[in-house]
């Protein structure tokens, strides 16, 4: 039996922070590269929105219908998105910034990416919980990847808004 993906697994395995999305103060982010995860709370059921609240990224609609977000659902997990945060071209990336931008994008803003858009089509979205843990820039695609594989392996699936396979 692996051990399950969840707050407990990943408070051991080093991440901090577990707070809702609405209650996150930015500042309080570590602005050093790492790796975020999108939890849903306990007794949190999915009500998926028409339109998403996302905005729109290369004249494209971050909004799919209810069939494809019902479809990538995955049940019985808590953790819906495994997203990594990089230092970026001029190395001035990390963390806050890639959530934040993440958070300005589920506002409506236009995004510099398009991964994780499922979250913002989630009723409640601004109640999930969000976690991190600092990395070496060197060590964040393995570690994003062996996530995703480890969820694979407990759940036959990727994280519900993690549509591609990270690559090690």
């Amino acid at each position: 039996m692996s051990v399950p993906l969840n707050k407990k697994s990943l408070l051991a395995d080093g991440f901090t922070g577990f707070r809702p999305i609405a209650d996150l103060e930015i500042n309080r982010i570590p602005q050093r590269q790492g790796i975020f995860v999108v939890l849903r709370p306990a007794g949190f059921e999915p009500v998926f929105l028409a339109e998403s609240t996302a905005g729109t990224f290369k004249r494209k609609n971050p909004s799919v219908s209810r069939a494809v977000l019902a479809a990538e659902w995955v049940e019985d997990a808590d953790i819906l998105f495994v997203g990594k945060a990089g230092p970026g071209s001029k190395g001035n990336r990390g963390l806050r910034r890639q959530i934040q931008e993440y958070l300005d994008f589920g506002r409506g803003k236009p995004p510099g990416h398009w991964d994780g858009r499922l979250i913002w089509q989630v009723a409640g979205a601004r109640t999930l919980q969000m976690a991190w843990k600092e990395l070496p820039p060197e060590e964040l695609n393995a570690a994003q990847a062996a996530y995703h594989e480890r969820f694979r392996q407990l759940h036959g699936r990727l994280p519900f808004a993690n549509l591609v396979q990270a690559r090690a």
